[in-house]
């Protein structure tokens, strides 16, 4: 997700927490216990595998978002970026800050304006030890705000690359999974190395995903109350290709929808709600999908895959 809302998303409005609720989440200066909610979730080390630090509101606190974070048991997060000064802004917030890394890369909407020297930028953000992937790209024909062929060129032009750098890649698709599906094929590159993000996807699609190998992640859009296929598809991959994700400050989760800006604290509650459908406990979706993390994005080269 990158600069729009999600599917089905109820606006802007800031929540106000309520005293009471989740233990997982203390009361926390300057919000009053807002990111309580229904889900009496117990503290575990969590991975937000996907959050945007350097855009707007969270960018402006990054380090109160930081710390909120950890009270709620996240220990690890990955800044996930849309253009190239979004892309070094994100490098600046995690390359002297622990357990944090980056991805480097232009979204869909972005396409019409990525510069000539695009693609230089990228390769030189790619060098940095803390950037460990090129993302998020992919295709989104739902706002279509670069036109179809830039988006699809610019696309095909930053897989060549991560191919070419050995990058894992983040992809985005939105009303586009036959297209994003043929530019990924026709690219050549190692489908085993993407993960489908902020995932929307039927579980028909879900499972023509996992059958070229690649990785899911579900973000609070899981949690929303019409979205009962993505559940279906959340229920169907398999334990070693999950990861879970806030795609904040966009997609606040339930119980806390009405939170705006969405923080990495909030992945408990998609941790929850992913749970729930598979029929396991918060605690073991938390460690189950760290691990995956770590291994797909070849941060702990010892790390196995676990089965809930």
């Amino acid at each position: 997700m990158w600069g729009a809302g999600a599917p089905g998303s109820s606006g802007t409005v800031t929540f106000q927490g309520e005293n009471g609720g989740c233990p997982l989440f203390p009361a926390i200066d300057g919000l009053d216990g807002g990111l309580r909610g229904a889900y009496d979730v117990p503290m575990a080390k969590l991975f937000d595998t996907h959050c945007h630090l350097a855009h707007g509101r969270l960018r402006q606190q990054v380090d109160d978002v930081i710390a909120r974070a950890a009270a709620a048991g996240v220990t690890r997060m990955i800044c996930a970026t849309g253009d190239l000064t979004d892309s070094k802004a994100a490098l600046s917030i995690v390359r002297e800050r622990e357990n944090l890394w980056c991805s480097a890369g232009v979204h869909p909407h972005e396409a019409k304006d990525a510069p000539e020297h695009y693609l230089t930028v990228l390769e030189e953000l790619a060098a940095e030890p803390k950037n460990i992937a090129v993302g998020e790209i992919g295709l989104d024909y739902h706002y279509d705000f670069s036109p179809r062929d830039a988006q699809r060129r610019v696309f095909a032009e930053q897989l060549d690359l991560a191919r070419r750098l050995g990058k894992v890649v983040v992809m985005h698709t939105r009303e586009a999974f036959d297209d994003s599906v043929g530019v990924l094929r026709d690219s050549g590159i190692d489908t085993a190395r993407v993960v489908l993000h902020c995932c929307t996807e039927p579980p028909e699609n879900a499972r023509r995903a996992l059958d070229m190998g690649m990785t899911i992640s579900f973000s609070g859009i899981v949690t929303f109350k019409k979205t009962s296929e993505l559940r279906q598809a959340a229920a169907l991959v398999p334990d070693d290709r999950l990861l879970i994700e806030t795609d904040s400050p966009f997609c606040s989760p339930e119980p806390v929808r009405r939170m705006h800006p969405n923080e990495p604290a909030n992945v408990a509650h998609v941790a929850a709600r992913v749970a729930a459908v598979r029929g396991t406990t918060p605690e073991a979706i938390a460690e189950l999908t760290t691990a995956n993390a770590l291994r797909f994005f070849g941060l702990g080269a010892d790390e196995k895959p676990l089965t809930c």
